[in-house]
């Protein structure tokens, strides 16, 4: 089976790291920078998996085990924040929330 280079592992990592955070700064729904965030979470793992294959441990895989343990509970809060927000503001826009009322 043919290797991954460690360098083009960590290219794309970085590429799906600031795909994210591009998706984070620029989007104003709260879904869809959810979904970035999301996006971020997995290139992190990427990198943690990558470093451990390279020195042949399994503390990367170990790491995005708790990654996604934590994406998994990032979702959970983030959904209930979305449902309660829609059920105030009949929104889900974050500037149209971040308005300050008279």
């Amino acid at each position: 089976m043919s290797e991954l280079p460690l360098d083009a592992g960590l290219i794309l990592a970085a590429l799906l790291f600031l795909t994210g955070l591009a998706g984070v700064i620029t989007r104003r729904n709260i879904l869809f920078m959810l979904m970035s965030i999301e996006i971020m979470f997995n290139a992190a793992g990427l990198a943690f998996v990558l470093a451990g294959a390279q020195n042949g441990q399994p503390d990367g895989q170990v790491m995005l085990i708790f990654i996604l343990a934590m994406a998994a509970a990032e979702v959970a809060v983030g959904l209930a924040l979305i449902i309660q927000m829609y059920r105030q503001f009949n929104t889900v826009d974050t500037d149209v929330i971040s308005e300050l009322r008279d």
